[in-house]
């Protein structure tokens, strides 16, 4: 009777482990293209622009990211940022080259995507659907996960920069 119980909270302790690690497992795949763990940092009341974030793991020939839509903001662009001395310099880019076999990281501090013109602000816990094209893999939708800065991975984030 003793092992019963035992094999019944270890089999319930299993199958909880398993159903918390599908609800966070966050990835999507398109042809060649992994996309990990698409997310965007919370906003404050007021705030119309928004950062977001992911990792593109290439393991097919050299492709571009091209664009992305979003419902949540009137348009979505792609950014890169860099500092030039005390200067923080934000600029659209047309593209985001993906090389084969490479991993191009999207986050604070670099490479990343704006939302312009939020329709409202953004909260811990939502999700909204993000439409990602490709130059050669074609499109995916993926689930943005929306988080507190720390989430997110504010860590790496240049100091004062928020979106």
């Amino acid at each position: 009777m003793t092992i019963n119980f035992l094999l019944r909270g270890v089999a319930v302790a299993f199958a909880l482990t398993l159903a918390n690690t599908a609800a966070t497992a966050h990835s999507f795949k398109l042809g060649p293209i992994d996309i990990g763990h698409p997310s965007a940092r919370v906003t404050a009341a007021g705030q119309t622009i928004g950062g977001g974030y992911l990792k593109l793991v290439n393991g097919g020939a050299d492709d571009r990211l091209l664009s992305a839509t979003a419902g949540v903001s009137a348009r979505v662009e792609l950014h890169s940022m860099s500092m030039e001395g005390d200067v923080m310099r934000m600029r659209q880019v047309d593209a985001i080259a993906l090389p084969a076999g490479k991993t191009v990281e999207l986050k604070p501090g670099g490479l990343h995507i704006m939302f312009i013109g939020l329709k409202e602000p953004l909260k811990a816990g939502d999700k909204f659907p993000m439409k990602l094209r490709f130059e050669k893999a074609g499109e995916a939708e993926v689930m943005v996960n929306v988080e507190a800065p720390a989430a997110a991975g504010a860590a790496s984030a240049a100091p004062g920069h928020q979106h």
